[in-house]
């Protein structure tokens, strides 16, 4: 334990000022989510969705955005899934990324709607077939016997289909319509940089937060 608690690390690399961000959370969004990519930042299209279930119990997991656009943040799942159960109870989720790389966190808040059937079968058709079959094989967030169930589905669904497997009715898009965001900057000492946009009456207010 002792070497877990002197595991630590000064955050140096950049800063996040008012006056060099943008005025609206997309464009800050934007900006981070480019130089992630361009820096060659792991997966930077991952992040995770918190929800929460009827008994209060909040869950997290990995999945990655899709799409993003003014509309809000896209990814797909199982809507069969826990997440997808969750989120049919309680439509409020939280995302986050982190960019370990570049010192930089992002968390987002919202409300969050399926996107439509046209956006979701475009998306599918897009994967590998491996993908598409996959997501008819598993029976996301159910417990199965072994592995097996799963290369046996898998296998069923490859003859059934061939190489033009449809879209699963239980399989589509999600989009978290953000009304929180906050750029989170490591900065030396611990004073790091929090900047929160928060939406009021239409508009976005920006404001910084103590680290």
């Amino acid at each position: 334990m002792t070497d877990i608690a002197n595991l630590r690390k000064s955050y140096e690399r950049a800063e996040l000022s008012e006056a060099a961000s943008h005025a609206d959370p997309l464009g800050q969004f934007t900006q981070w989510f480019d130089e992630a990519r361009r820096s060659a930042v792991p997966e930077p299209n991952a992040m995770t969705l918190a929800t929460v279930g009827s008994d209060l119990r909040p869950s997290t997991r990995v999945v990655l955005i899709k799409d993003f656009d003014a509309r809000g943040i896209v990814w797909y799942t199982n809507y069969d899934s826990r997440k997808g159960g969750e989120l049919a109870g309680n439509p409020f989720a939280a995302l986050q990324f982190h960019w370990v790389e570049l010192e930089r966190v992002v968390r987002i808040e919202g409300r969050v709607e399926k996107v439509g059937d046209a956006e979701s079968d475009a998306y599918y058709a897009s994967r590998p077939l491996d993908s598409r079959i996959g997501a008819w094989a598993s029976p996301q967030s159910q417990v199965i016997e072994s592995r097996s169930v799963l290369v046996k589905a898998a296998a069923q669904y490859g003859a059934r289909f061939l190489l033009s497997p449809p879209r699963p009715p239980h399989w589509g898009g999600f989009r978290l319509v953000p009304d929180r965001w906050e750029f989170w900057q490591g900065r030396k000492s611990r004073l790091h940089d929090r900047l929160r946009y928060r939406l009021q009456a239409g508009a976005w207010v920006r404001e910084r937060l103590a680290p």
